[in-house]
């Protein structure tokens, strides 16, 4: 963990209700899977973010609007500076993929998959993507993953783009591994149907962001683990759900 401080390059619409932030600074040691953690003016506590792409001091954030903090972050303007402590979590093992790796999001659980698809396809794997998400106007990022030369599929809830379903509906006959991030119910369907073992990134809410409060455990076969520390990335094997 380091405090660094990122210079805003841009803060772009993507959705109603997404934004990317394009900041500079120092991304050393930032890995797919890992967050950053954003301290706000007048706010006590950071606001934890999954980093969306990092390399060349140049870090990708995205987030979606659902509270204070993400409202004030959604006003950040070109040329303000943000207090980030960045490489948070453990993030996501490349070695595990095989040669068909499959990347399955949901929502604001995408971001952090760009990064890892990048990541991926520089070591010459054939990356196949689920992107699920409720209606038309909230797709993003399909242009962008097709751009690393992804095999892409976009599912929507109500039929309106893509896919009709979830993205349980559009998982193919054969993959070597899988990873994947968003909301839990779509974690637990993802656990239920996949073939294979594979990593999941949970998305919980983050008091310190460091592993001191304990306040996002989740239960594994081994204990209850911290997601901000132990995590947010669990193998398939480790994890126990809860009702």
């Amino acid at each position: 963990m380091r405090e660094e401080i990122f210079c805003i390059e841009a803060n772009d619409v993507l959705t109603e209700s997404v934004y990317r932030l394009t900041l500079s600074g120092n991304t050393e040691g930032i890995e797919p899977g890992q967050f950053v953690n954003i301290a706000l003016d007048g706010l006590y506590l950071r606001r934890p973010i999954s980093a969306a792409d990092a390399e060349e001091n140049r870090l990708t954030l995205i987030f979606k609007v659902v509270g204070k903090g993400t409202e004030q972050m959604a006003r950040l303007l070109p040329g303000e500076y943000l207090d980030i402590l960045t490489g948070l979590g453990n993030g996501y093992s490349l070695g595990n993929s095989g040669d068909r790796p499959l990347l399955i999001g949901g929502g604001v659980g995408i971001p952090p998959l760009y990064f890892l698809a990048r990541k991926l396809r520089e070591a010459g794997k054939q990356v196949s993507v689920i992107l699920g998400f409720n209606n038309a106007g909230e797709v993003f990022y399909e242009d962008e993953f097709s751009q690393l030369d992804c095999n892409v599929k976009v599912t929507t809830v109500d039929g309106s783009y893509g896919i009709k379903g979830f993205v349980t509906d559009a998982l193919p006959d054969t993959y070597s591994y899988f990873y994947t991030c968003g909301p839990a119910p779509m974690l637990k369907a993802v656990y239920n149907k996949t073939k294979t073992s594979g990593e999941f990134s949970f998305e919980e809410r983050m008091g310190c962001g460091f592993g001191a409060c304990m306040g996002c455990s989740k239960k594994t076969v081994s204990g209850y683990k911290r997601v901000c520390k132990d995590g947010p990335v669990f193998r398939k094997e480790d994890i126990l759900w809860e009702d």
